[in-house]
């Protein structure tokens, strides 16, 4: 071992003589290196690089006037005054399980390296003869005291189901809480113990945050209390499938039991929540998402005064703009939220949006992917009013809408009344006009029924069965029409089809 040490060191000192020599460290950089690495420190503190009479040393990486820091962030000064506000959650109750699922007959929602697992395994309750039966929850996470008379922000999954929630303190004592609310489309849930002054984390700004920031953890995985791990901001308005919440992305280890701890700047402020990882084995891979603590605010704003939670809707099914579509919609570059289908009588129908139309900023704010779109709604209210830039025809449409609300129950969507046809050459479709029995049993006053696909549609995934509404955005009602679209783009076209009670953009390549 002490042979590979001297190896690795004498490596390191290499590397180090041959970077300086070439100019690419100085002095600071190497002292970065000493500190580091103790191995390097006798052979780097030696080198001084000489660099050729011609060498032009490059520009700075930091704006101009800006401080850069030399040494990584000392976290210790944060963990010794905001741990003490940071809590574990433990969690009891019940949910109701089939008997003939996993849960049903083995016990609680453990997993199987837990030491509960083989007692619930060996020891279930009684049988239910109706099928089912009582299935105990047993649950752990984080939290983080927002207020000295024991306010406590967390995760709604971390309090799902509960029956009986305890707070316990970094000082050990614990606390029974009350869970005054829990949204779980924004996950965000909100506790109350009776306790007075009590620790309370500073509230930062999320928005303020940059990609590349140092950022800190606090929590107890596997029950681990007052753990700490830290990494920088992978990205910004992250948007995760089936959910509305624009996230920050980290690599911060985080894992089960770290869910609803607080997330530190360098300036030991709350910047998020920490939420959920991409795992394909239950443990951290490098990937955690917070929730933006200025969405949790507005969260914990709502659910203290009246226990619930109002969202904002728009009213559209969106899609991803792929370079595809970009082609057909002659886009500058595949960015935005393409609108598939709108509801009828909702704020989006009010204010003029359309099926076919590619939404790009929302209130000034642009939109690259489909998903930012419900990710910035998630912090607007029912009522507000916003002002949304439509790319349709060619150009930019400004629109105003006032926001709806999410509970209300929206009307059936209104069909669109296009018909279509193609002479095959380029899609590859066989098309044949709706019939009256087809017409009424679909909603649609006309259309054209896809009885065959091939060549660039079939591969496209229009599929027999479909029918085409429109192209490109355009409703089109003769053969004509449908040939004279197809036959002015030169590179692909979006096929407006309606399948089942849905309708979906399909981008067709076609040169």
């Amino acid at each position: 071992m002490q042979n590979q040490g001297a190896v690795t060191a004498i490596t390191a000192k290499k590397l180090t003589l041959a970077l300086a020599a070439a100019g690419a460290i100085g002095g600071a950089v190497g002292a970065i290196a000493v500190n580091h690495n103790n191995a390097v420190a006798s052979g780097a503190a030696a080198v001084t690089a000489v660099a050729p009479s011609n060498y032009v040393a490059p520009a700075p990486l930091a704006p101009s006037g800006a401080n850069v820091a030399m040494a990584l962030p000392d976290f210790t000064q944060i963990v010794a005054r905001m741990g003490p506000a940071v809590v574990n959650i433990r969690v009891t109750g019940s949910t109701k399980t089939a008997m003939n699922s996993p849960q049903g007959r083995g016990g609680p929602q453990l997993d199987e390296n837990d030491p509960f697992f083989e007692f619930f395994r060996r020891f279930q309750g009684p049988q239910n003869p109706r099928g089912q039966r009582n299935t105990p929850v047993i649950g752990a996470g984080s939290g983080f005291i927002v207020s000295p008379d024991g306010v406590i922000l967390t995760n709604a999954h971390v309090v799902r189901d509960a029956s009986e929630v305890t707070v316990k303190l970094q000082d050990r004592r614990e606390y029974r809480a009350k869970v005054l609310g829990s949204d779980p489309k924004t996950d965000v849930a909100v506790l109350k113990i009776d306790a007075k002054n009590l620790p309370v984390v500073p509230i930062g700004k999320s928005n303020d945050l940059r990609v590349g920031e140092w950022v800190l953890a606090i929590g107890s995985p596997f029950g681990l209390d007052s753990s700490v791990t830290a990494g920088v901001v992978s990205a910004k308005g992250r948007s995760l499938p089936d959910d509305s919440v624009p996230f920050i992305q980290t690599d911060v280890a985080v894992n089960p039991g770290n869910s609803g701890g607080p997330l530190f700047n360098t300036r030991g402020e709350v910047v998020g929540i920490n939420s959920q990882i991409y795992s394909q084995t239950g443990g951290y891979q490098g990937l955690s998402f917070a929730i933006p603590i200025d969405v949790a605010n507005k969260i914990k704003e709502q659910l203290v005064a009246t226990g619930t939670v109002k969202h904002a809707r728009l009213g559209v099914t969106v899609q991803e703009v792929g370079q595809g579509f970009a082609d057909a919609f002659k886009l500058e570059s595949p960015e935005g939220a393409l609108v598939s289908n709108v509801e009828k009588g909702g704020a989006a129908d009010k204010a003029g949006i359309k099926s076919g139309d590619v939404i790009r900023k929302l209130n000034g704010q642009s939109i690259v992917a489909s998903g930012d779109l419900p990710a910035m709604l998630s912090v607007a209210s029912p009522g507000d009013k916003v002002t949304l830039d439509v790319w349709r025809d060619g150009k930019i449409v400004q629109l105003g809408a006032r926001l709806g609300d999410a509970s209300a129950t929206p009307e059936r969507a209104e069909r669109e009344v296009a018909v279509a046809d193609d002479g095959g050459s380029k899609l590859g479709l066989s098309l044949r006009p709706l019939q009256p029995m087809e017409r009424r049993q679909s909603g649609l006053a006309s259309g054209l029924v896809i009885e065959e696909t091939g060549g660039a549609a079939a591969n496209a995934g229009v599929q027999p069965g479909d029918v085409l509404l429109s192209i490109n955005g355009r409703p089109v009602t003769s053969i004509e029409q449908v040939r004279d679209v197809v036959g002015k783009s030169s590179k692909s076209v979006a096929l407006l089809i309606q399948r089942g009670g849905d309708k979906i953009f399909i981008p067709v390549r076609i040169g």
